[in-house]
């Protein structure tokens, strides 16, 4: 296999057998040059919590776009976000957020998740048919970072065009030309729109995010005005497009499999497992990638130090090995851990607020449209992106 298998237009579409045959062909896959795949849940999960697997986007970004490709602008900001740091930097950064994305905190959001969902649903119920990814599920989650950061709602489109433009530099294999200078073009965009909204909050502070970053900065540390705006846009990277595209797919995968689709309309407090195992079967957060800090043997596959290995989330969360029947749905499926928000140091910092969200979301349509049904599921158009998987439109009908 090679990284080409994870862009053909097939795969892009239904990358599920490309998963069998990955996992089929060995526990680590070389795919190119000290580059390996791992679709394997076991070695999956074990690689996530490995400390010796680090980040080290600015390898990643080498062996992708050369040596001039970590001085676009994009890929400049991706290297300032804590997410693709390794400690003690990391540790630094996230304690931070985590302020924000305790449990107490999150709870806070969810009369405000109830309230966005019910608006947006207002807008459209009387219509009897909606495009639910552009109705729905794309502004809802950017509704909620909005007001988490003290940004103006009216400004969430623009944000969201944006940062879909910078969230494609995240794939396994390279953008071209014409998307790298849009997604250079994306991210000014937001540096420049957050610099204004930094400046505000110097001026007058909040309780905001922003202004937490801000206080850090003020109190010596070692946050520049250049990693605020990058850790911003990261906040609008995890909290949208992965909720947005996972509300679309929990819909598609309870569509096509009708009688668990009943089952939850008939019992609502199924809700929480259906999401963890829609997550499971067809999560938007696909990929995770690691570089190795030295030489080791995974698996009885030697992997030298500095090579980057591919940690394939939706194959792990298919391995037969650890799932009974997981090409099938089963919203009653007694779960192990579902690795779609990963593991170890980097464990997606924002869980709470996105199961809140899918609870939220899920579950006024469900209340508010109990007859909604996804049309087209044979002609689906999927986004073309190898990390993060979603639908560009869903129309659906009650």
């Amino acid at each position: 296999m090679n990284l080409a298998d994870f862009a053909t237009p097939s795969f892009l579409a239904n990358p599920y057998p490309v998963y069998d045959a990955l996992r089929e062909e060995g526990p680590l896959v070389p795919v190119g040059p000290n580059q390996f795949v791992s679709g394997h849940y076991d070695i999956v999960d074990k690689l996530l919590h490995d400390r010796r697997m680090i980040h080290n986007f600015e390898s990643s970004v080498r062996k992708r776009y050369g040596e001039e490709g970590a001085q676009q602008p994009v890929l400049l900001g991706y290297s300032r976000m804590f997410l693709l740091m390794n400690p003690p930097v990391h540790t630094r950064l996230r304690g931070l957020m985590m302020k924000a994305f305790n449990a107490r905190q999150v709870e806070s959001m969810r009369d405000i998740a109830r309230t966005s969902a019910d608006r947006l649903i207002d807008s459209f119920e009387s219509d009897g048919s909606v495009d639910i990814m552009a109705a729905y599920a794309m502004p809802f989650p950017i509704e909620i970072i909005c007001r988490m950061l003290d940004v103006p709602v009216e400004h969430a489109q623009k944000l969201a065009d944006a940062i879909q433009h910078v969230a494609k530099m995240l794939d396994m294999t390279p953008v071209d030309d014409a998307q790298l200078a849009v997604s250079n073009d994306a991210y000014r965009t937001l540096d420049t729109y957050f610099s204004e909204v930094i400046e505000a909050r110097r001026r007058q502070p909040g309780t905001d995010l922003i202004s937490m970053l801000l206080k850090v900065e003020e109190q010596g540390e070692t946050l520049t005005h250049d990693e605020i705006v990058a850790n911003v846009v990261l906040l609008y990277l995890g909290g949208h497009e992965t909720t947005s595209h996972m509300i679309g797919n929990a819909l598609i995968s309870l569509q096509r499999h009708p009688q668990q689709f009943d089952a939850l309309r008939k019992d609502r407090a199924k809700l929480p497992n259906a999401i963890m195992e829609c997550l499971r079967y067809e999560g938007s957060a696909q990929l995770s990638g690691r570089t190795a800090s030295e030489d080791m043997d995974i698996a009885g596959v030697p992997v030298a130090r500095n090579s980057i290995v591919y940690l394939s989330l939706g194959a792990a969360n298919r391995d037969p090995a650890k799932f009974d029947h997981p090409d099938q749905l089963d919203i009653g499926r007694d779960l192990p851990r579902v690795l779609t928000f990963g593991g170890g140091v980097h464990h997606c910092l924002g869980y709470r607020l996105a199961l809140l969200e899918l609870e939220t979301a899920l579950g006024a349509l469900l209340t508010r449209l109990p007859k909604l049904t996804v049309d087209g599921l044979d002609n689906l158009h999927w986004n073309g992106r190898s990390s993060l998987r979603g639908v560009e439109t869903l129309r659906v009908h009650w």
